[in-house]
């Protein structure tokens, strides 16, 4: 399963009942979001949907979103210093991108092959399903700040 790039809640609506769970208000809400906002943080998730659902908690949409992720619907991402992120490109074992000025990530196809994309020296006996990589930068509009503030020195 990759991105889901379905427009139609009827739609959204199979792929939550193809990944084994009840079809929710809340459910699609938090899908309909995480389309069009991928790498979202709960609180960023929440913000999205509680004007659809007022009465949508924030817990409400934790527990979405483990339910999601635990189902393979969505992918958790957990990049260091930030709060966790969800995205719902799954099952292609891409990477991401972190600017380490603005926390502006992005996603990047498999670095080398098919999944998983690299291999351990020693797996300690571990059979390996995936390889999770976070490459970390500046991106360009940060890298422009910089050269901006240097020249100015």
């Amino acid at each position: 399963m990759t991105q889901l790039d379905l427009p139609a809640s009827a739609t959204l609506a199979d792929s939550v009942r193809a990944a084994g769970l009840k079809v929710t208000s809340p459910r699609l809400a938090v899908l309909t979001m995480l389309q069009n906002a991928p790498h979202s943080s709960a609180e960023d998730v929440f913000a999205g949907v509680r004007n659809e659902l007022p009465g949508t908690s924030v817990q409400a949409v934790y527990g979405v979103l483990a339910a999601f992720t635990a189902a393979g619907l969505v992918r958790r991402i957990d990049p260091a210093n930030s709060p966790a992120l969800f995205e719902c490109r799954v099952g292609d074992n891409h990477h991401h991108i972190l600017c380490v000025s603005c926390g502006e990530l992005k996603d990047v196809d498999c670095v080398i092959g098919a999944a998983p994309c690299l291999a351990p020296s020693d797996t300690s006996g571990f059979t390996v399903y995936a390889a999770e990589v976070t490459f970390t930068g500046l991106c360009e509009p940060c890298n422009k700040q910089l050269a901006l503030e240097d020249s100015a020195e």
